[in-house]
C-alpha cells in the first residue's frame, strides 16, 4: 500500500500566510488571553504558532468554550450539522467582540 501523502498544513499556502503588516512579534497579550466558560470565540489561526492550531477546516468558525485542558480552550463547533469538540490555544482564539 502507498502512504497517503500530506500533513497537518497540506494545501493551505494562501490560508496560513501571514500578511505583510502582521510579519513580526507576536504580542504577548495575545499568547495568554483569558476566557470563561460560554464565551463565544472564533477560530483565527496564527500561523507563526503551531501547538494548539486547530485543523485549518476550521478557520472563520465560531464556538463556544466549555473547558480548559492546560492552557489551551476546549471549544465546542458545528461542523455541518456535528457538533465536534476541538482544543485550541488561545493565540488561535478571537473573542466575539474583537
Amino acid at each position: 500500500m502507498v502512504q497517503r501523502m500530506g500533513g497537518f498544513r497540506r494545501k493551505t499556502r494562501y490560508k496560513l500566510k501571514k500578511q505583510e503588516g502582521t510579519k513580526g512579534k507576536i504580542s504577548i497579550s495575545r499568547y495568554f488571553k483569558s476566557f470563561k466558560e460560554g464565551d463565544t470565540v472564533v477560530l483565527k489561526p496564527e500561523p507563526s504558532v503551531h501547538a494548539g492550531m486547530p485543523y485549518p477546516r476550521f478557520q472563520g468558525k465560531s464556538g463556544l468554550v466549555v473547558g480548559k485542558q492546560g492552557e489551551c480552550y476546549k471549544v465546542m463547533i458545528k461542523d455541518g450539522s456535528m457538533e465536534k469538540m476541538i482544543i485550541v490555544h488561545p493565540i488561535h482564539l478571537l473573542g466575539a467582540k474583537d
